[in-house]
């Protein structure tokens, strides 16, 4: 039995524009967007590093690359069981156009996060946003729900939606999907 978990306040939010607009359909946990050609991108995502706040850490980093955008908090458990899981498809899949870039919430003190980060071993970048002004480029995406895992095709365009804890056996086969998938395409 897989049991899911967040830590969550609110409700779903909606948003209208020309990119990724937000919906959870019925309150589902997991949300998939296919075909191909009905998949939206974001907005242009970034923000300070979480180990380097002088450095900027961006979406647009990663061309081509299928990515996996996870916002977490330091204090909140689901984040902290998700972690190695993260790092696990981080080691798997990067050589092959894959990257995680976490996105750390709500922890207005950078040294609690960054000791977890250190603590865990965690080699993919972070972008710490604890006004959240990174994730506005989610428009509409309920920032209240953490974790939450939105994965990018190589377009970076959203493929799919979690908004609960995940695993890394629950995102492969999405993942090599992805990877499979050529770029610039709608295929």
């Amino acid at each position: 039995m897989l049991t899911l978990t967040s830590c969550a306040t609110g409700a779903d939010a909606v948003a209208t524009g020309e990119t990724f607009d937000f919906v959870s359909p019925n309150g589902q946990l997991e949300i998939f967007y296919d075909p191909p050609e009905e998949r939206r991108k974001i907005a242009p995502m970034s923000g300070p590093n979480l180990l380097d706040p002088e450095m900027t850490v961006a979406v647009g980093d990663y061309p081509g690359d299928v990515v996996l955008i996870n916002l977490w908090g330091q204090w909140c458990g689901p984040c902290r069981a998700e972690i190695d899981d993260l790092q696990r498809l981080q080691d798997k899949y990067e050589s092959r156009g894959f990257t995680n870039v976490g996105v750390n919430l709500r922890d207005p003190n950078r040294d609690k996060p960054v000791d977890f980060v250190k603590d865990n071993g965690v080699t993919y970048p972070s972008i710490w946003d604890p006004s959240q002004a990174a994730v506005a480029a989610l428009d509409g995406f309920p920032t209240s729900v953490v974790p939450a895992t939105l994965i990018l095709d190589k377009q970076h365009r959203v493929a799919a939606v979690f908004l609960a804890e995940i695993t890394d056996y629950q995102l492969e086969p999405l993942i090599e999907r992805l990877l499979a998938e050529p770029v610039g395409s709608d295929a």
